[in-house]
């Protein structure tokens, strides 16, 4: 009686008891999905923000060792009231107050064929092999049959949700075969796009919405290590292959930053928008080699745009996918120098390998020392080498080792040379006292004040990008760019976690930066 008080203004849209009461099951029921997040043996204790979480932080059921119990009366998180209802009453009440009603329907994308419906399309593909979402279902799914199997029978027909028709690349469900898997997967995805583009509506794009980051690197046609993915290229073959083109692309942030899996590692923040269209009937063939040409000829300058919106490192080479795709889908075909059709996996490998060449273009109009710096930082890290390499880079890079040990960058001793490592950065650094200043120096103090415990934080770092001035620190941002994708190739999780954080970070820093540059608020605030 109390929740029919209470809620009785959100659901009461109908005359028809009958109608009325299955809606308030209804909500109960997904009720009780959500308590059943936080009732269980999985659910952690939050030390960081003093709370229960909830079991799924993830799309996965972790291991736990331990697990916190909430108090299901408690005013407290996990209680039924306001964990488990309040955010399904706020949904209800704000779609009620919208005065747009909605309706929600269950197809097979795969399947639907209904090219009369003038449709607009906006989705969230499936990410190959990625996520279980029909297996993970289950744990919800035996509460909600309980619950409201005799509310909705035709939704509960079935003991645990079906799994068959799943487009998903899952090797257990076809014998263990991956082959088999991914063509059911490739078929899938084919036939969506295809009804999809039957069905769109004349003058509107497609938009997709796609968050599956490239890790796979293996090597190309000719013999050199290319970066690809099998996610993004079974979804962009359906594409192309469906006479889609892509006609614009657009990053957008779509992760909460305090989510637990983006917390201390390098996942994605952003999803990918593409804005797709039919592609027209007399689009002309191109060989790889005017391909690879308008790549190297538009690319370069989308990058640069990704950039200056501070698109983050670790969402950099998805995001370039967008506008290299574009220039590759505006073809009827690409074909190679046997005449074979291009397959999409290597035209990612070129979209990347032009990224990487744009990033290094950038690192190449730093001063002298930072471009030493950088190509040891790529051959070795912070690891210690023989003298005689140095030489050889000394002279190839027009530096010295005199020189950069004045600029504070490098050690050595011994017949031996090393990067000088963060911890071993001055302290008290003053960049307009500084009598070398050089573009790596500044990124690298600028990345210690946003990843040490002692750093300072934004505070700290818009303090030094004011003190060596507008022109350097945004040379430092780009240089934490093309460290971010040396680290992240050679495995060096926490390098590129650093360079992606400054980066993430800079709206801040810079707006903190102009504030002291105009005597404002950041100056009192840092006692200046």
């Amino acid at each position: 009686r109390h929740m029919h008080r209470r809620y009785r203004h959100l659901l009461d849209m109908s005359p028809e008891p009958r109608t009325y009461a299955d809606a308030v099951a209804t909500y109960l029921g997904l009720g009780v999905g959500r308590a059943a997040d936080y009732w269980n043996g999985n659910a952690t204790w939050q030390g960081s923000g003093g709370f229960v979480a909830h079991a799924f932080t993830r799309q996965a059921i972790p291991m736990v060792w331990d697990f916190a119990e909430s108090n299901p009366f408690s005013a407290a998180s996990g209680n039924w009231d306001d964990t488990a209802m309040g955010w399904i009453v706020r949904v209800v009440q704000d779609l009620a107050e919208s005065g747009m009603p909605a309706t929600a329907m269950q197809r097979d994308a795969a399947r639907e064929t209904r090219p009369s419906d003038a449709a607009i399309f906006s989705t969230d593909p499936p990410y190959y092999d990625n996520i279980g979402y029909a297996d993970l279902s289950d744990f919800f799914y035996v509460w909600l049959r309980r619950c409201l199997g005799s509310v909705h029978p035709d939704l509960f027909r079935t003991l645990l949700t079906p799994k068959s028709a799943e487009l998903i690349a899952a090797p257990y469900r076809f014998g263990g075969s991956r082959g088999e898997a991914r063509r059911f997967f490739e078929a899938g995805i084919g036939q969506a796009i295809t009804h999809m583009r039957a069905a769109q509506a004349p003058g509107y794009p497609t938009a997709l919405f796609y968050a599956y980051k490239q890790a796979e690197t293996k090597d190309d046609r000719g013999g050199n290590e290319a970066t690809a993915s099998t996610g993004w290229e079974t979804m962009l073959s359906g594409l192309v292959d469906g006479g889609f083109t892509i006609t614009g692309t657009w990053p957008m942030r779509t992760e909460r930053r305090g989510r637990m899996r983006a917390i201390d590692s390098n996942a994605l923040a952003s999803s990918i928008v593409l804005a797709c269209r039919p592609r027209a009937e007399d689009a002309p063939p191109a060989a790889r080699r005017d391909f690879a040409a308008a790549l190297r000829r538009e690319l370069p300058d989308a990058i640069r745009r990704l950039q200056a919106e501070n698109v983050a490192p670790v969402d950099l080479a998805q995001a370039a996918i967008g506008p290299g795709m574009a220039v590759f889908s505006r073809y009827a075909r690409v074909l190679e120098a046997d005449g074979a059709p291009m397959r999409v996996r290597a035209a990612l490998a070129e979209i990347n390998r032009v990224l990487d060449e744009t990033l290094a273009e950038a690192a190449g109009e730093m001063d002298a020392d930072t471009r030493f710096c950088v190509a040891w930082f790529e051959q070795y890290g912070t690891a210690e080498r023989a003298y005689g390499e140095a030489e050889v880079l000394f002279t190839a890079k027009n530096t010295s080792f005199r020189g950069l040990e004045q600029a504070g960058v490098i050690v050595g001793g011994g017949g031996k040379v090393r990067l000088r490592r963060r911890d071993e950065l001055e302290e008290g650094w003053d960049p307009a006292r500084d009598l070398r200043l050089v573009d790596w120096e500044c990124a690298q103090h600028l990345v210690r004040a946003m990843t040490d415990e002692a750093g300072g934080g934004v505070a700290e770092a818009a303090r030094l990008a004011h003190a060596m001035g507008s022109a350097r620190a945004e040379k430092a941002r780009a240089l934490a760019y093309r460290l971010y994708t040396v680290s992240e190739r050679k495995g060096w999780a926490g390098e590129a976690l650093a360079c992606n954080i400054l980066v993430a970070s800079w709206p801040q820093i810079r707006a903190k930066a102009a504030e002291l540059a105009a005597g404002g608020p950041a100056q009192a605030e840092m006692g200046v």
